[in-house]
């Protein structure tokens, strides 16, 4: 059976790892540089950043299976918020090395956008096509909609429902390279009714040899921004947070919009298939959300195949 899997993020390697296990021929398309999604790190000036995910935790016995196995290699670790009880992981040496561990051992191609599909069959901008018994999308849910006008599929009433249940709110990244650490407790702190929600110290975690700090904006901010100006965007973002980041240690910045965040709104499933079509649709807007449930999509999605 041949599968394509649009997107290399959580959800398309989880389903990819449990397809090719099973014996089928899979591979992936995305349309970025690099495979995770919001499993991020980015590199500036020599030092790093996670500037997607910044943590998860772990319930389930699928996910905690996969941690472990990183763990023992040395590509996850704990992390102990003061603010959170419960133990929280982090990729030892940035969120996507764990993506990137993923994939190593998958077929994956890069650089290669899917602008339509027909006939069990789809086309990417750069000219290729690839044909599919199976095609998954984990792409966000309003890039889907958009890629099937494209494709002058229709969607059923059913189809409707279940897409129209799910809902994104933006984020705001900042990346901020410093002279020095931060003060920050443990490295990360959770803020409530401001125009920053989140800030995290990188060389606190470990991730960096030279200090950067992540601040994302709060989902209201952020979208009363999101299509501002970035500088001034980051600019207002980093005023609100002098008490923790001192405007004086700020050596350079860098600004990143994640248009599909998070997902405010899911489907109660872990995965959803197209009436009457071999397509079938996941990611974190399916299931529990958060980093555990795009795996956990993923996963359940590969082993309904």
């Amino acid at each position: 059976m041949k599968t394509i899997i649009i997107g290399a993020g959580m959800t398309g390697l989880s389903a990819a790892k449990v397809l090719v296990e099973k014996g089928h021929d899979v591979t992936i398309l995305d349309k970025g540089r690099g495979v995770g999604g919001r499993m991020s790190t980015r590199t500036i000036d020599n030092a790093k950043a996670d500037h997607g995910a910044q943590y998860f935790s772990v319930k389930s016995a699928e996910f905690q299976a996969l941690i472990s196995d990183l763990q023992t290699e040395h590509i996850t670790k704990e992390w102990h918020l003061v603010q959170r009880q419960n133990v929280r992981y982090i990729g030892a040496k940035g969120m996507n090395t764990i993506p990137k561990k993923m994939a190593s051992d998958l077929t994956i191609h890069l650089n290669e956008k899917v602008i339509s599909i027909g006939n069990n069959e789809v086309k990417t901008e750069s000219g290729q096509s690839y044909l599919f018994d199976n095609l998954i999308i984990t792409i966000p849910i309003p890039q889907v909609i958009d890629l099937f006008e494209a494709s002058q599929i229709s969607f059923s009433e059913k189809d409707k429902s279940v897409i129209n249940s799910i809902e994104y709110d933006p984020c705001m990244a900042v990346m901020a390279v410093l002279k020095q650490a931060t003060e920050i407790p443990s490295g990360g702190i959770i803020l409530e009714n401001q125009p920053v929600a989140w800030i995290a110290d990188n060389f606190q975690k470990g991730i960096t040899e030279i200090p950067t700090a992540t601040i994302h904006a709060s989902a209201a901010f952020s979208k009363k921004h999101l299509e501002d100006n970035l500088q001034e965007v980051a600019q207002e973002m980093l005023s609100s947070v002098s008490q923790w980041i001192n405007p004086e240690n700020v050596v350079s910045t860098q600004v990143h919009r994640w248009r599909y965040s998070l997902a405010s709104k899911r489907y109660e499933k872990e995965f959803y298939q197209i009436e009457n079509q071999n397509i079938y649709l996941g990611g974190d807007g399916f299931g529990i959300g958060n980093v555990e449930g795009a795996f956990l999509s993923g996963y359940h999605l590969g082993v309904s195949i």
